[in-house]
């Protein structure tokens, strides 16, 4: 048994002696014996790209909104005028698999919604728990695998990703404070939380919170400077420590680097904490992340995802073992205060695990569209998100809006999301996207920037913490 695990223990026994040990109790709701099945029957997928998976990459927007945005004129987004719109080909979303338009799971929430009404009819804790929740968080634990034995490995659904982040680092905080021989821990009681500077926000305000309750200390390390981690890890005499990451960074592109954390995780004996937002369905032959991909599942404690970005769906979870389940239901705010997920979003997150794991064309698809890009533009991108520095903010607002008139949907990422001259475009790639997309649109790209001169990802840094 690691120290980790006697940590989790004693911090389990602590609340239960002090009576805040928190239990999930699913309320199972009445099912019609005609149109109960078991759980993938009725489930239809596909084996290619249908025309209503389109749907997912072409929008349109009224024809004011498009003035406005090539006038960079600011917008509250009650442009009234809708009788002439104009169609943009998506290149700015996060419907990386193009679910968010597969009938499989929209048929799936309309029944749950048709059977049982929208609920929840409270907070997780108190009676917004059902078996469609349960059934979601088992399917997710499976998909996961954070335990050795499946029967230990659970999975907590929180309202959103920024929630299941906030929960955990609160919850991680309280160990420090559960275990402390006084009112407040010492410095070495405390939980040392080593970060990378480019996490996203939902880590670092969850990190932030954690250090107001004096709880945990804070240290960043350069993104995804092993070196500087190591040496960090090295000096640190505090016990418990964490280190947290995105494993595939939201904003650059590139996957943190999971072989040598898992080598300095054996060295140091730290808990290993990945925000797997981007690369959960993604990644890997399952679809089960970037863990899956660098074939490191065992050797992630905890993994945080998102329903909201190739699930095509709503909401967030922690990938966890049982005895870390209990212990963040039982400490995470986020999770506690707030109120369940809908139960037709339950259900279509649901039909969205199934799907994603079952069209496997989709996976092979995305990684298409990633060479194509790669072997069009020469640009040695390693991802579906790509990140391409222009510079100034005038740079990165003018070839946002000259992709606009060209019939593409790529905005300008600006201050303060990025430090001052790294502006960019944030492009991401579907499954759902063509080659002829893809070429179109590189055509259209170079008349926007110099690709011999682009920059990828940050490579200048940019601690936001």
């Amino acid at each position: 048994m690691s120290s980790w695990d006697n940590w989790i223990e004693e911090s389990l026994h602590k609340l239960e002696r002090l009576q805040l040990l928190r239990s999930l109790r699913p309320i199972y709701l009445r099912h019609d014996p005609q149109t109960t099945t078991t759980v993938e029957d009725g489930l239809q997928v596909f084996h290619d790209m249908q025309l209503w998976d389109r749907a997912s990459v072409e929008v349109h927007i009224p024809e004011t909104t498009f003035q406005n945005w090539l006038g960079d004129i600011p917008s509250s987004g009650d442009e009234e005028d809708t009788r002439k719109f104009r169609k943009l080909l998506l290149f700015s979303g996060n419907d990386y698999l193009g679910l968010s338009s597969h009938p499989t799971i929209g048929n799936a929430a309309a029944k749950a919604a048709q059977e049982h009404g929208m609920g929840p009819r409270g907070s997780a804790l108190i009676c917004g728990y059902t078996d469609y929740h349960r059934r979601l968080e088992s399917s997710l634990a499976d998909l996961k695998k954070k335990e050795v034995s499946a029967a230990l490995s659970d999975c907590l659904l929180c309202p959103t990703g920024f929630a299941a982040n906030m929960a955990l680092m609160v919850a991680l905080g309280n160990i420090g404070s559960l275990l402390a021989a006084g009112k407040t821990p010492l410095t070495n009681e405390k939980i040392a939380m080593f970060s990378d500077e480019l996490n996203h926000a939902s880590i670092i305000d969850g990190i932030r919170l954690a250090e107001r309750q004096k709880s945990v200390q804070i240290f960043i390390y350069r993104h995804c400077d092993m070196i500087h981690l190591n040496a960090l890890l090295s000096s640190c005499t505090m016990q418990k420590k964490v280190v947290v990451t995105d494993s595939l960074f939201s904003m650059d592109g590139d996957f943190a680097p999971m072989i040598e954390l898992v080598k300095l995780r054996k060295q140091h004996d730290f808990l290993l904490v990945i925000d797997d937002a981007h690369g959960t369905f993604v990644c890997g032959k399952n679809g089960g992340g970037v863990a899956e991909e660098f074939h490191c599942e065992k050797d992630v404690d905890i993994c945080v995802g998102t329903l909201s970005k190739a699930a095509g769906c709503h909401g967030g979870f922690i990938a966890c073992s049982k005895r870390w389940k209990q212990l963040i239901q039982s400490r995470g705010r986020s999770f506690i205060f707030s109120t369940a997920t809908p139960l037709p979003i339950a259900a279509a997150a649901h039909a969205a695990v199934i799907v994603a794991r079952k069209e496997t064309w989709r996976r092979r698809a995305i990684w298409s569209r990633v060479q194509d890009f790669r072997a069009l533009t020469g640009i040695p991108i390693n991802s579906p998100i790509i990140s391409l520095i222009v510079g100034s903010e005038e740079k990165a607002l003018q070839a946002s809006r000259r992709l606009l008139k060209s019939g593409f949907h790529v905005t300008a990422i600006r201050p303060p999301t990025v430090p001052p001259n790294s502006c960019r475009l944030r492009v991401t790639l579907s499954a759902t996207h063509t080659r002829a997309d893809i070429e179109r649109f590189t055509t259209a790209l170079s008349n926007c920037v110099n690709f011999q001169e682009i920059s990828i990802h940050g490579s200048n840094g940019y601690a936001r913490l």
